[in-house]
């Protein structure tokens, strides 16, 4: 009598930006056909994979950490005579220090930089009959894309899409083109494909995805580049595919017609994510930006003429290398003229190898510290303006997933606010209009309209 063999577990946790939450998604349909299947933590599994993000200070030691974690749970767990458990580092800190990690942690079995681990397969086995073996880094993305199964793992409404990689514009005080590689388009086909299947598969909005979204170029089935605009009105003629998102962007790519293309398609929502790090043109030049603050200011009036409605997220660093007390004025300055619903906001991490952790003048903690504070306090009074000025209105909602209380469900607002409701839970998977009653600390409450509300509870 042969019994079905039971599945192998799999245990990935990621870091770091939704680029890196695309790829995990992805090496789980990888290593899918092979019979694992996922687990929600890593004890039993029989293969642990830290999907890793170098942006921030001090990264790799986390890494280190967890994988000292991990180590002792693998020594506990063959002691008890319970196998063994296969340990991969990928990302981009694999990237960056893959051989810092190998002779520094003789328990990782792997290392897989991000262009690879669509081999995952072959290097698992690999690793299995030869302890330490690695990939050598490289910059394949065309390759990782062709050999990606087809066929995706969707679990609700939304999905992210990847179409373009790496990063040109070597911004001093970042390492993404050294973990990622050149700027690399996907052809038109090939994302189309995806969000065709994404959208048979019940995903009604798609969220597009690049270390420099608005870069992409990708060929058409002429052979001509595409831009990112050109891309999102072919994506938004797919039948079910109601909402489309990108991010994240570059000043200097945005591009006229995408500019028209966000007052022109119902289907791109009226958020958009364009981080700016300065308000200083002196502190600008520095990171390598290559625009100035009035050009950023410039860009968003334009984009707000064409679509009144938008909502603007950014990025800022605080404690650049040189920054004096006027240059963080002329930050704080630049946020008031814009006026952000959502932004994300860091002290400078010094990274080793770009040039920005060789400049003089760097900026004391405890200055860089209190400078942080009175940003925050500016972006977050912003924020709960904005979504004060929410309430009363009737919204899209995209319904998700289930809420904590019985019947209630959660869904996104078209800015990318959770929004509560209750009585819904029958709607997850639908668009339905939401009257906005409140605005909690981090999310929207409201009702459906009576009509919805029939129909949710009939």
């Amino acid at each position: 009598m042969t019994g079905t063999a039971a599945p192998k577990r799999l245990y990935i946790k990621t870091y770091g930006c939704q680029m890196n939450v695309y790829d995990s998604e992805r090496m789980a349909d990888v290593l899918r056909p092979l019979g694992y299947a996922m687990s929600d933590q890593p004890e039993g599994a029989d293969l642990v994979v830290l999907n890793t993000c170098h942006i921030r200070e001090k990264a790799a030691e986390k890494v280190y950490s967890e994988i000292g974690r991990l180590r002792v749970m693998r020594e506990e767990k063959q002691a008890a005579g319970l196998g063994t458990s296969t340990i991969v580092v990928a990302g981009c800190v694999a990237q960056a220090e893959g051989e810092q990690i190998m002779a520094r942690a003789p328990a990782v079995d792997l290392v897989v930089g991000p262009q690879a681990y669509h081999q995952l397969p072959e290097l698992i086995a690999r690793a299995s009959r030869a302890k330490g073996e690695r990939l050598a880094a490289d910059f394949a993305p065309e390759d990782k894309f062709d050999a990606l199964p087809s066929d995706r793992a969707v679990t609700g409404p939304t999905a992210f899409l990847t179409v373009q990689e790496g990063c040109d514009k070597f911004c001093t005080f970042c390492v993404v083109p050294y973990t990622r590689g050149a700027e690399w388009s996907r052809p038109v086909a090939s994302v189309l494909a995806e969000a065709r299947a994404l959208a048979e598969k019940g995903v009604r909005e798609v969220t597009l995805l690049g270390q420099n979204v608005n870069a992409y170029n990708g060929l058409d089935e002429s052979g001509a580049p595409s831009s990112l605009a050109a891309l999102a009105r072919a994506l938004a003629k797919i039948e079910g595919l109601d909402r489309i998102r990108y991010t994240t962007s570059h000043p200097n790519d945005f591009s006229d017609d995408l500019i028209a293309a966000h007052g022109e398609l119902e289907e791109l929502m009226p958020y958009l994510h364009l981080p700016v790090q300065s308000g200083s043109d002196k502190i600008l030049r520095a990171m390598n930006r290559k625009h100035s603050a009035q050009k950023y200011i410039d860009l968003i009036g334009r984009i707000r003429e064409a679509r009144p409605d938008i909502a603007i997220s950014g990025d800022f660093i605080v404690g650049f290398p040189g920054e004096t007390e006027k240059d963080f004025e002329d930050t704080l300055n630049l946020v008031r003229q814009i006026g952000h619903a959502s932004a994300f906001s860091f002290k400078y991490s010094r990274r080793p190898g770009t040039p920005a952790s060789a400049m003089p003048g760097q900026v004391a903690p405890e200055v860089a510290d209190e400078r942080l504070q009175r940003l925050n306090a500016l972006l977050e009074a912003q924020r709960q303006d904005f979504c004060a000025s929410l309430v009363g209105r009737t919204l899209p909602v995209l319904f998700e997933k289930r809420g904590r209380h019985a019947g209630q469900a959660i869904g996104r607002s078209p800015y990318l606010q959770g929004v509560h409701v209750e009585a819904a839970e029958q709607l997850i998977g639908r668009i339905v209009p939401v009257r906005i009653e409140a605005a909690g600390p981090n999310s929207l409450s409201g009702a459906l309209p009576q009509q919805e509300m029939a129909q949710a509870t009939a």
